[in-house]
């Protein structure tokens, strides 16, 4: 038994060619451009708004009217919140008068994200954090165009490695050494898996 789990860990499942060429070669790379253009685009846009009005920057009155209607409970009606959990927990940040810092956070958050993927930088971890803001508006009750944004977000954080290739992350990456490292892979001394009679 021991002998063949050992040799189905040397076995490598591969994704199909298409989808490595996709989300890995700088042949998408434009894709990649086009698609980071227009959702940095969309939250430059979400955020510029909020950044220009005192209600999220300096009072959070926005923040805090946006959570108190999320956690309300109608007579009628589905609550705009399905999760208690969720609930609970923007209950939590609304007694402790959180949206004072959490509405600034929100709104520079957006532009900052909307600027890293505009010009490429950290373009994955930038597509993580609008995908997690996304993902917390959808919690909340609000849908609007946060379905379509978190996909592209997600198609984002799977093409990293080459979603800003046409970018900054073009020389961030190669300065911090990853993804476009020239080294040869070694190859692995082990033997190949060949499947046995009955495996």
């Amino acid at each position: 038994m021991n002998a063949l789990l050992n040799r189905k860990q040397n076995r490598v499942i591969d994704e199909p060619n298409f989808v490595k060429q996709l989300l890995s070669s700088p042949r998408f790379a434009i894709l990649w451009l086009i698609v980071r253009v227009l959702l940095g685009l969309q939250w430059i846009e979400a955020g510029s708004h909020k950044v220009s009005e005192a209600a999220w920057t300096q009072t959070g009155l926005a923040l805090k009217g946006y959570w108190e209607s999320a956690v309300a409970i109608p007579e009628a009606g589905r609550p705009a919140i399905s999760y208690d959990w969720y609930r609970a927990f923007l209950q939590g940040l609304l007694d402790a008068e959180a949206y004072t810092w959490f509405a600034k956070l929100i709104a520079y958050g957006e532009v900052l994200v909307g600027i890293a993927l505009i010009v490429g930088a950290f373009v994955g971890i930038a597509a993580f954090c609008g995908a997690l803001m996304n993902f917390n508006f959808m919690l909340a009750g609000s849908a609007s165009t946060n379905p379509v944004l978190f996909t592209a977000a997600i198609a984002l954080i799977l093409a990293w490695k080459v979603a800003g290739y046409i970018g900054a992350d073009y020389f961030l990456l190669n300065w911090i050494g990853t993804p476009w490292n020239r080294k040869a892979v070694a190859n692995d001394a082990s033997p190949a898996y060949s499947p046995a009679a009955g495996d």
